[in-house]
């Protein structure tokens, strides 16, 4: 090809990827918010810019009514308690989060995303090849609350009343109400305006048992929360009795548990009076555990060595509890079986009746020989031979 050829096929791919290499300066998808803590709560502030080529992100902070005195954050600062993570794709993103906030915590936080080539240089303006996005975080002192001890429920305790209690006792603004919850979820007909709130567990069972907060509201500043956890031992509210499968397909048994904290579960086949821990090693046994439910699924079942009883133990810091299931395995002809049944059947009645038909005397069978008219005829002919021989004896 020719020098100028050459030189043509260059600029024409240029202009062609031009389009594609533009650079576009930096700007926010999108930007910090403005939150209200207390304190020994936690935060997270999210940036998201886009440019290209993809901006670089810094995170900054200043101290309240000191916005000209910002200082640059770094991941693990404030004893470990900062965490910075970011990522650069088509877009760059960066999530800031503080844990256990102090009041000294509180202040304004400023992503900063730039794409400039001279973003670094100390001789240029920061505010002209740097965009900026703040956010102002208040952190407000915890009202203190009192509340009840945890409780174990036993035996002992079902017969009885069990009284949680909560006492709001200081706090920087006038509560608004309360209002109990268990295990994440409100408790309905809870609320109330009073400083001091009880929840009252009647006849208390393993199901009572759980994760119990009474919620604090305020008008001005976030809810404020205490916690209190009640125990009790897990009782196995559901499983498999038994499990019939085919050899060569899948087995599944399973277990659900009501007590708190969840269970730790375990499974064994039972044999005799030894057991055989299972585990997820063999390649055939796959067991599932979530929280206070656990499945145990059996693949290609083997008719020797499969059928039993399997035990799941559920085992947490107050006691443990078991159940059984019974695993039968069948033959891959048991689903013939009823055919083979119904064909014996049959097959011994036509038995029967051949012998029977066999066995039957002689004179019971009529000669197919002798001809029915003829022996109609011959009767007749006797009776007539008998009339004459009356007469000529008169």
């Amino acid at each position: 090809m020719p020098p100028n050829a050459e030189m043509l096929a260059l600029i024409l791919l240029g202009n062609l990827m031009l389009p594609f290499v533009s650079t576009q300066n930096a700007g926010f998808v999108k930007s910090p918010m403005s939150e209200t803590k207390l304190t020994g709560d936690a935060f997270e502030l999210y940036c998201d810019v886009v440019g290209n080529p993809t901006p670089e992100i810094q995170w900054w902070y200043a101290e309240i009514n000191r916005a000209d005195s910002f200082k640059q954050l770094w991941d693990g600062a404030r004893k470990r308690r900062v965490t910075i993570n970011t990522a650069y794709g088509t877009n760059g993103v960066s999530v800031l989060g503080i844990t256990r906030l102090t009041l000294e915590d509180s202040g304004t936080y400023e992503c900063r995303a730039s794409n400039d080539p001279r973003r670094n240089d100390l001789r240029q303006n920061p505010a002209i090849t740097w965009i900026r996005a703040q956010a102002t975080i208040s952190v407000l002192q915890k009202p203190k609350i009192n509340a009840s001890d945890q409780t174990v429920l036993s035996a002992d305790t079902s017969s009885k009343t069990v009284t949680l209690q909560c006492n709001l006792t200081t706090a920087h603004t006038p509560h608004k109400e309360s209002f109990w919850m268990k295990n994440g979820q409100e408790i309905p007909n809870t609320r109330t305006e009073q400083r001091n709130t009880a929840y009252r567990i009647t006849k208390s069972r393993a199901d009572d048992s759980g994760e119990y907060m009474c919620v604090y509201t305020f008008d001005m500043a976030p809810n404020a929360n205490a916690t209190i956890e009640v125990k009790a031992k897990p009782d196995i509210t559901g499983h498999k009795r038994s499990e019939n499968k085919n050899e060569g397909e899948n087995a599944t048994m399973y277990c659900k548990s009501v007590g708190y904290p969840h269970p730790t579960w375990t499974w064994r086949k039972v044999d005799g009076t030894s057991y055989m821990d299972i585990d997820n090693s063999t390649g055939r046994f796959f067991i599932i555990n979530r929280d206070n439910y656990t499945e145990l699924n059996i693949v290609n079942l083997d008719i020797n060595t499969d059928p039993g009883i399997y035990e799941c133990n559920a085992t947490n810091m107050i006691g443990n509890t078991a159940e059984t299931t019974i695993l039968r395995v069948r033959s891959h002809l048991a689903p013939l079986w009823p055919f083979l049944g119904v064909l014996a059947e049959v097959i011994i009645l036509v038995v029967i009746i051949v012998v029977y038909e066999k066995r039957k005397r002689p004179d019971d069978i009529i000669d197919d020989d002798e001809p029915v008219g003829q022996m109609k005829t011959n009767s007749t002919n006797n009776h007539k031979d008998k009339n004459i021989r009356q007469r000529n004896t008169k």
